[in-house]
């Protein structure tokens, strides 16, 4: 199956916030990484680099993780 990442911040601190998926592009996990072992993971995953902003099918809202946390919701 074929492999997808998509950098979402470089951080001063030398981590990369990025999604990974398999399979399908649209279906992802956030995660964090030094670069160095991004680099790695990058390489051992052989993934393909996605530039594009993840799509977003009707009325679907598009939210991450890493924007809500420590957030309260009623």
């Amino acid at each position: 199956m074929r492999k997808y990442v998509r950098v979402r911040e470089l951080r001063p601190d030398r981590f990369v916030e990025f999604d990974f998926a398999i399979g399908e592009p649209d279906i992802y996990v956030e995660m964090i990484l030094h670069a160095d072992a991004f680099d790695d993971f990058c390489a051992l995953n052989q993934v393909t680099f996605l530039t594009d902003a993840p799509s977003a099918s009707g009325d679907q809202q598009q939210w991450r993780l890493s924007e809500v946390s420590g957030r309260q919701f009623k």
